[in-house]
């Protein structure tokens, strides 16, 4: 009894260091991860700030109603490049969404067991999703252009329409696949098929981290620059039908911040925030609306 009595407190003075050592290590990681998380925030809202001070200026009622002014004149706005750019947005949505959502469907459902061609087609996304904007713009140009023989909107959103089917296709998939199997299971075991399965119980239940997706995917296309340089190239006129050059924010912002007119430059700061609010605005709006629902 009394070699046992004794040989407690010994063992209690071995391991009382080494869960001190972890309780520092715990607190050190703890703290190291929070400062490299600020430091990820701090270059975001640097960015937001900056741009709403340089750009809120610029902002007026007439900026949204007006056309673009003669260079070196004052006054003008871009109401036509706002609607070029929802409208190519709209386009590039109206054609990526679907492919983009079933494509993640039929990968994550259907395709589990199907060996190396399904490896094959998730290494095309992949690859797709780290193709340089402005070759998918130049694929745009010989597919769509050339074919028409003029500039439009369907061809920019032709070319938007490439850029974000890689993101859907992958956070569609990965949403998926976070559902729990229980529900798949549940409902299977209620009687419903494979089918009604998906699309009443899996698909709802990862409607959020699609629509988040999708949000991301449009986030990227309204700023892409480089493949409507290609395609709509660019316009001075409100857009009268898709088929002819169409103006956009993220054009008229590289055309106005290059030229040596401080009023365009001035304009080019405004555009820029108008962008920054517009993804902003369909972020908050598709989030609010799904949580609401589901």
């Amino acid at each position: 009894m009394t070699a046992t009595a004794s040989s407690r407190p010994a063992s209690d003075d071995l391991t009382q260091p080494l869960e001190v050592g972890r309780s520092l290590f715990n607190s050190g990681m703890t703290v190291l991860s929070a400062i490299f998380t600020l430091l990820a925030i701090v270059p975001l809202f640097s960015v937001l700030i900056y741009v709403l001070i340089q750009g809120f200026s610029s902002l007026s009622p007439a900026i949204f109603t007006a056309l673009p002014a003669p260079a070196g004149s004052p006054g003008g706005g871009f109401g036509n490049a706002i609607e070029g750019t929802l409208l190519m947005v709209g386009i590039a949505t109206l054609i990526s969404v679907p492919f983009g959502v079933l494509s993640g469907i039929y990968l994550s459902e259907y395709a589990r067991d199907a060996g190396g061609l399904i490896q094959a087609i998730r290494f095309g996304v992949n690859v797709l999703a780290g193709v340089p904007s402005i070759i998918i713009g130049v694929f745009a140009y010989g597919v769509v252009v050339l074919s028409t023989k003029t500039f439009s909107a369907y061809a920019g959103g032709f070319a938007l329409a490439i850029l974000m089917l890689p993101i859907i296709v992958r956070t569609t998939e990965e949403a998926l696949k976070l559902v729990p199997w229980e529900l798949r299971l549940g409902s299977l075991g209620l009687g419903a098929n494979r089918f009604n399965t998906i699309a009443r119980v899996i698909v709802p239940a990862a409607l959020p981290g699609i629509v988040t997706g999708v949000m991301l995917s449009v986030s990227r296309a309204a700023g892409e620059t480089a493949p409507l340089l290609f395609t709509a190239l660019f316009s001075q006129y409100w857009v009268e039908k898709p088929g002819q050059p169409t103006a956009s924010l993220a054009v008229l912002i590289f055309n106005y911040a290059t030229t040596p007119y401080r009023d365009l430059q001035q304009k080019a700061w405004g555009a820029s925030l108008l962008l920054l609010i517009l993804v902003l605005i369909i972020s908050i709006t598709a989030r609010f609306v799904f949580r609401r629902r589901f």
